[in-house]
């Protein structure tokens, strides 16, 4: 997780706004790990702060106001999962989860109380800077789709999803996704019925070149299914995934 990740810096994005400055919490109780991330992290250009707890991140953020966080799960004080929960009731800002299992069921948590990604320890650090900036863009992507007079609403059936707002609704009901989610709903959506593999998903959705993610792909869909329905993504197994939409409607006569 040190300067062996150097020489693979070609494969991390672009920074998300030259001359920008973002501002990042990393907040780990791990000193050795929260060193690493935050000398990389500047070095990226990036301002950042840390925290070693779940009240001091808590507080951190809303003095500081971060434009995302790397947040660990397991933290003193009181664990990620209720900083990300605190935090999200606040004010929505992105969350890349950093846990040390590589439980599914944990992932889901925390991407249900409104984490974005998720890495799993141990990680290279070109990873988290890519997650980051890959997580930044997306942010600006929602900016510019709210102020784009040409962002258009796509139905199928009960699932409606608003492009400009940034909304999915079901049956007329708001579903509140993550940027994430609702990038993924968007790409199938795009080619509804159509089959993506995960690795077409991950290279959209996360602008990954490589499938070293795919279990990423695969624990977002589960946590998407949960809040539009599962019947509406159906999964090809060995391939990915598709959107299903409503039959077509025929002519009794």
């Amino acid at each position: 997780m040190e300067q062996r990740d150097a020489a693979q810096q070609q494969g991390a994005p672009a920074a998300t706004t030259p001359g920008a400055q973002r501002r990042v919490l990393v907040v780990e109780d791990d000193t050795t790990i929260v060193d690493a991330l935050a000398a990389r992290l500047r070095a990226e250009g990036f301002l950042v702060e840390t925290a070693g707890d779940g009240p001091t991140a808590v507080e951190t953020a809303e003095v500081w106001q971060p434009d995302l966080l790397v947040l660990d799960v397991m933290l003193p004080g009181f664990d990620g999962l209720e900083v990300c929960r605190r935090v999200q009731a606040r004010r929505p800002v992105p969350v890349l989860m950093l846990t040390a299992r590589d439980d599914e069921t944990d992932m889901l948590v925390g991407l249900g109380v409104g984490a974005d990604d998720y890495i799993t320890k141990p990680f290279s650090m070109r990873e988290v800077v890519a997650r980051v900036h890959v997580l930044l863009r997306r942010v600006e992507r929602a900016a510019q789709a709210a102020v784009s007079p040409q962002s258009g609403i796509l139905r199928f059936g009960e699932l409606e999803i608003d492009h400009a707002q940034r909304r999915v609704r079901v049956s007329g009901q708001d579903v509140h996704l993550t940027p994430t989610e609702f990038d993924l709903l968007v790409c199938l959506a795009h080619s509804p019925r159509a089959v993506l593999s995960r690795e077409q998903l991950l290279a959209e959705v996360w602008d990954w070149a490589d499938a070293s993610g795919t279990r990423t792909v695969d624990s977002h869909i589960k946590a998407l299914r949960r809040k539009i329905g599962a019947e509406r993504i159906r999964t090809v197994h060995g391939v990915g995934y598709a959107l299903e939409t409503p039959a077509p409607a025929t002519d009794g006569g």
